[in-house]
């Protein structure tokens, strides 16, 4: 069995890839959400109201986008990812976090397995942020921690492909372009030295 080609959408926080992630889905397209906001959304429906704050978060993030995306795998080889554990990491690292265990694993078997494609999709920002219960973000921050998510893809060797504020139509039609082209490779391990 040939593994499943990966994608993933990334981006500051309030750029569009929700409403990118439900026309893909229109389309026809099998796609995997994001794990954070759902872990933050259960969280708080629990009466905690700032679940980024446990020390336990990051680790739970990643643990969902793991079940995720084996869940993902029985349903097809073609899959789009809203973020990935990289996407956890700069989280991590925006928060001051140190990368818990469940996180570490994660990160070590998508290097190892080399679970996702090597082009990203980099979702720009729309010039603003919506706040929400799980979005207490400001624009400006919102770019600080996008920046987050560029150097930690560029560490492990991804290509970031620019998808630029517009239409949704358009930039649905961009990702869809570049969901047919030659495979480019996977993730390896950054080199920090």
């Amino acid at each position: 069995m040939t593994q499943p080609r990966r994608y993933v959408l990334t981006g500051a926080p309030g750029a569009g890839k929700t409403t990118l992630i439900q026309a893909l889905r229109r389309r026809g397209h099998l796609v995997v959400p994001e794990a954070a906001t759902d872990v933050i959304a259960a969280r708080q429906a629990q009466g905690c109201a700032e679940p980024w704050r446990e020390p336990e978060f990051v680790d739970a993030v990643a643990r969902l986008q793991r079940r995720r995306r084996i869940a993902a795998d029985a349903e097809g080889d073609l899959q789009i990812h809203d973020r990935s554990p990289l996407c956890t990491l700069a989280l991590a690292r925006h928060l001051g976090r140190p990368v818990g265990p469940d996180l570490a694993a994660e990160l070590d078997r998508i290097v190892r397995q080399e679970v996702y494609q090597r082009l990203v999709f980099l979702i720009g920002p729309l010039g603003f942020v919506t706040r929400t219960a799980a979005r207490r973000i400001d624009y400006a921050e919102s770019l600080t921690f996008a920046r987050v998510h560029e150097q930690v893809y560029a560490a492990y060797g991804h290509r970031l492909l620019d998808v630029p504020a517009g239409p949704v139509h358009e930039r649905v039609a961009l990702i869809e372009k570049h969901l047919s082209g030659p495979d480019e490779g996977t993730f390896r391990s950054p080199d920090f030295t």
